[in-house]
């Protein structure tokens, strides 16, 4: 055998196995700013859209008698899109500001979002409901818009929602500063070959499936208030119909015992003026 040929042959294969552990090595995923190219922008663009979508076809899944008008659904439904763009369009900014795979960061920050995040949000939501009622802010509180219903009111609960989303996505970002989140974040989407696939797994399926839950119960939430609202008006409109029947029944009642006591008062004076005629005679 050529001892040439057979170096050659070993070269060749060391070379093989040299390239199989460096592309092991290498960490798979989407490059930097493929969350903001056109493919990306793209599949954002349909998140919003089915998004959305799931919030409409709620509405029309609601009882007629129940469903609430156009304007009330928009100012319950807008609070949510309105905090939900604001941490989307966060994440991606922060996304892209790392040299490393920007879409397992981005899966990251909405998955901390989605449950470190909506605690706060929960805990923040009632901290504020309590100083609201306590200070007698009535335009501020959440799902209340007056009768007939005040866009101003909807503008103030609109600011003090976002304020919260600020202070939620504040505090998250301050735990991703955690050492220890870069090996979790390397494993996270590791073994996915292809980026596209992995940025439509992270920007539009998982995001689709938790945003529509979180979409549905909020909502589902603010439309039992409303129902409760809609049930003790027509509650309190049964009850002052029944007052006023009661009322009529009794005056009803009323003018039929003065018409009685009238005719007998007439009966008693006729009575007395036959009376009198006869003594009268004798």
């Amino acid at each position: 055998m050529d001892p040439g040929a057979d170096m050659r042959s070993r070269r060749l294969l060391q070379l093989v196995i040299n390239s199989s552990v460096l592309q092991k090595a290498t960490p798979q995923g989407c490059d930097n700013g493929a969350l903001m190219d056109h493919f990306g922008v793209l599949i954002q663009g349909v998140l919003a859209v089915v998004a959305f979508s799931t919030l409409m076809l709620k509405r029309f899944q609601e009882p007629k008698d129940q469903r609430r008008p156009w304007r009330i659904w928009f100012y319950d439904t807008s609070k949510q899109a309105i905090g939900a763009l604001f941490i989307h369009f966060t994440n991606v900014f922060l996304s892209d500001l790392t040299e490393e795979d920007p879409c397992s960061l981005y899966l990251m920050n909405f998955l901390l979002d989605a449950t470190l995040g909506m605690l706060i949000i929960w805990a923040s939501v009632r901290i504020v409901s309590w100083i609201v009622e306590r200070r007698k802010f009535t335009v501020l509180v959440f799902g209340e818009y007056g009768d007939p219903p005040q866009a101003a009111a909807w503008i103030g609960q609109c600011a003090l929602y976002l304020l919260i989303m600020v202070v939620e996505k504040t505090f998250i970002s301050l735990v991703l500063l955690i050492p220890g989140w870069t090996k979790l974040q390397e494993i996270l989407l590791h073994y996915i070959p292809d980026p596209q696939l992995e940025l439509v797994l992270v920007v539009l399926v998982v995001p689709f499936i938790v945003n529509a839950i979180m979409f549905w119960v909020v909502d589902s939430l603010i439309m039992k208030k409303y129902k409760r609202v809609q049930n003790d008006s027509v509650s309190d409109r049964s009850t002052a119909e029944k007052d006023e029947e009661f009322q009529v029944l009794l005056k009803s009642d009323s003018q039929q015992e003065n018409k009685d006591n009238e005719h007998q008062i007439q009966a008693l004076r006729s009575i007395t003026d036959g009376i009198r005629s006869h003594n009268v005679a004798l």
